[in-house]
């Protein structure tokens, strides 16, 4: 037998919650972690387990004290755990949280891609091994991986590092990072990823 309280807790955090509630709780923890003098970033983990895995000895690079930021794996290690858990246990049965408007799954199906209720568009004969080996595959797979890691390492950080809490600190280079982000993904967009997939 489940408590009452229990039940309207969960219907309470089950809801959407607006922009302005979530907003606001994304400034508090960046508060926290500007008063302890903690940068948040989720690339940043990459580089903290490859150190904690001995890549050490392979560069200069991975040389630091990798144990200070065991904070930052938690969070990351939260996020993942705090989805699935919001995923599969507070959220009502017949609630869709991939709603995708009509025009974008129109303009993917011109692309084809295939796009089923609650699931992420796919073009079915991409993912594959005999994929990869295509100029396709290569370019999206093997160069698109390359250079969205090759970009936070080079931007010093990702989205989340730069656009929550490099901007928090008022930090000008996170800004510039930004401006680039948008500006990447808006030609990938509207220029690019149509090349690719027509």
């Amino acid at each position: 037998m489940v408590p009452e309280w229990l039940t309207h807790f969960i219907d309470f955090i089950s809801q959407p919650w607006p922009w302005w509630v979530a907003g606001p709780m994304i400034a508090v923890i960046m508060f926290i972690l500007l008063f302890f003098g903690k940068e948040f970033g989720i690339s940043a983990n990459f580089r903290t387990m490859c150190a904690a895995d001995g890549a050490d000895d392979m560069a200069d690079f991975f040389k630091f004290d990798w144990k200070s930021q065991g904070w930052n794996l938690l969070v990351a290690l939260g996020a993942v755990f705090g989805g699935y858990l919001a995923a599969n246990y507070f959220t009502a049965p017949d609630d869709n949280l991939s709603h995708v408007s009509s025009a974008t799954v129109e303009s993917l199906r011109q692309l084809g891609f295939q796009y089923e209720e609650g699931h992420v568009p796919i073009v079915p004969a991409f993912y594959s091994w005999e994929a990869l080996f295509t100029l396709k595959g290569l370019l999206v797979i093997v160069v698109g991986g390359f250079l969205v890691g090759f970009g936070a390492r080079y931007a010093g950080g990702c989205t989340s590092g730069h656009a929550i809490s490099g901007m928090s600190a008022l930090q000008l280079g996170s800004l510039y990072a930004v401006i680039g982000f948008f500006a990447g993904g808006l030609f990938m967009t509207y220029v690019f990823f149509p090349l690719i997939f027509r």
